[in-house]
């Protein structure tokens, strides 16, 4: 697995925005802490891969900032032999991941781009948890998206990834009603 730097030094070499960069390293700071919150619980979680793919999530934005972001990059971990782990999640990372159905909608390659490993889980739930270089609450992301016109049914699987990745996100709602 590569280190912290070496994966930093991958986003700038791609052309990644400052903006991305900041945003990629919190990102995967929010990770981390999901990562070991579920390895607390008792979850199979490789924090250290958990930290890599979250750094480079956004590698695709070094080309572009549509959906296709992700598969881009993708492609582009392929060309630094990146362990195929990190290439799926970063595949993989967009909402709550992305159906077969809707991969056609969006006019991306055939396949299912749905997190199924613990580590892409909490890597989609933690870039939900990140608005730029800030840090969001999941009732503030789930209003951006109904702002933005992001279909019930997908805003109730990124709540539900939520959930699956962090039950506190559960008990916190509950005390505040």
């Amino acid at each position: 697995m590569i280190s912290r730097e070496e994966a930093l030094l991958i986003l700038k070499k791609e052309g990644c925005d400052e903006k991305v960069i900041l945003h990629c390293a919190l990102v995967s700071d929010v990770a981390v802490e999901l990562a070991e919150k579920n390895i607390k619980m008792g979850r199979d979680v490789d924090i250290k891969l958990v930290e890599i793919g979250a750094l480079l999530h956004d590698l695709g934005r070094a080309k572009t900032h549509s959906m296709e972001h992700g598969v881009i990059g993708a492609k582009l971990a392929e060309k630094y032999d990146l362990d195929e782990s990190v290439i799926e999640i970063i595949k993989k990372h967009i909402g709550a991941g992305i159906t077969k159905e809707e991969a056609v909608y969006f006019d991306l390659p055939d396949g299912d781009y749905i997190p199924r490993t613990w580590e892409e889980k909490i890597v989609a739930h933690a870039d939900n948890m990140v608005k730029g270089s800030k840090r969001i609450t999941l009732k503030k992301r789930n209003k951006l998206l109904k702002e933005f016109g992001v279909d019930k049914e997908i805003r109730d699987r990124i709540k539900a990834l939520a959930y699956e990745v962090d039950p506190d996100l559960l008990e916190c709602e509950e005390s505040e009603s």
